[in-house]
This record gives structure tokens, C-alpha cells and sequence, in this order.
């Protein structure tokens, strides 16, 4: 029941508490757990880029129009997918997808809070945002995740179960 209740109570957070960070050891243990999701024919083709600096977080900002609040918070993670090491075209995109599912429940227990920019598939948000960490070609820009420990307590999410999204045997 622990695991469903961390399931069942992670948030989208936006608020962050401005100038706290993030020691080495907790991104590292982040990352591994993102590292632990499924992937096309287990190739993990995910790469992740930490940004910590001030400067270049700004210019995410700058490219993102919903990543604002990455001005309070102590990191981005941007998760990649390398082209060269995926299991079929495209499947980084569900790869990456997996692999940041796993980043924000790791942030949710461990205390953080963090929130999913999307940058895929918006291609201008993609290249802005390669240019800016220097990505090479074959490496793409799926998500910019940004991590921070929460300014605020948020309520508990309203019930998204909803019974008639579910089918069996055919629609």
C-alpha cells in the first residue's frame, strides 16, 4: 500500500523554495531510478542533462513557455533520447516518456517536487533547447523536468479513477 500511496499522491509542483539544493548523492539516486524503467528490447536509449546553472536555466526559460518557475527551483533534468540506440525509430519517445515517469516518482519519495515540461513534439522547442546543451543530432530533447523541494503543501489530488475508461475484450 506504501508504493500505491506514493503513486496516488505525487503532484505537478510549481512552487519551489528559491536558493536550496540538491546534493549529488539524491540526483544520482534520481537518475538510477529513472534508469530502472522499461525500455524497447531493454536499449535504454535515454541520456539525461543536470543543469544547475542559473545561466542556463535562464536560457531554458527563455525557450520554454511553461517552464517559468525553474527560476526558484534547484535543477533541470532534460531526458534524451539517443536515435542511435533505440530499439526501432521512435521508440524514444515512449522510452524517455517511461524513464521520466520514473524521475518524478523518484523526486515524489524522496521529498522533491518536480514538474514535466513537455518539449517533444514541438520541433522548435527542440532545437532551442539542443542548442542550448550543445546536443548532438542523434540526441533528442523529450522532457525538461524541473526538480526542486516544495514551496508549499499541495492537496491531495482529486480521484482520476474513472471506470468508464476501462474496456474489456473490445471497445
Amino acid at each position: 500500500m506504501f508504493l500505491e500511496a506514493g503513486l496516488l499522491t505525487r503532484r505537478s509542483v510549481r512552487k519551489f523554495e528559491s536558493g536550496r539544493e540538491i546534493s549529488r548523492q539524491d540526483i544520482d539516486d534520481i537518475l538510477k531510478i529513472a534508469m530502472y524503467a522499461p525500455s524497447g528490447h531493454n536499449n535504454q536509449p535515454w541520456e539525461f542533462v543536470v543543469v544547475e546553472d542559473k545561466a542556463v536555466q535562464q536560457k531554458l526559460i527563455e525557450i520554454h513557455p511553461y517552464a517559468a518557475f525553474l527560476k526558484d527551483a534547484s535543477l533541470a533534468i532534460v531526458v534524451c533520447g539517443n536515435t542511435r540506440e533505440e530499439y526501432q525509430p521512435g521508440f524514444w519517445i515512449v522510452d524517455t516518456a517511461a524513464a521520466t515517469e520514473n524521475l518524478l516518482l523518484a523526486c515524489h519519495g524522496r521529498g522533491l517536487g518536480a514538474c514535466w515540461c513537455g518539449v517533444y513534439p514541438n520541433e522548435a522547442r527542440m532545437k532551442a533547447v539542443a542548442e542550448v546543451l550543445g546536443l548532438p543530432d542523434y540526441i533528442k530533447p523529450n522532457a525538461l523536468v524541473v526538480v526542486g523541494y516544495p514551496a508549499q503543501q499541495l492537496p491531495m489530488p482529486r480521484d482520476r479513477f474513472k471506470p468508464e475508461k476501462i474496456h474489456y475484450d473490445k471497445y
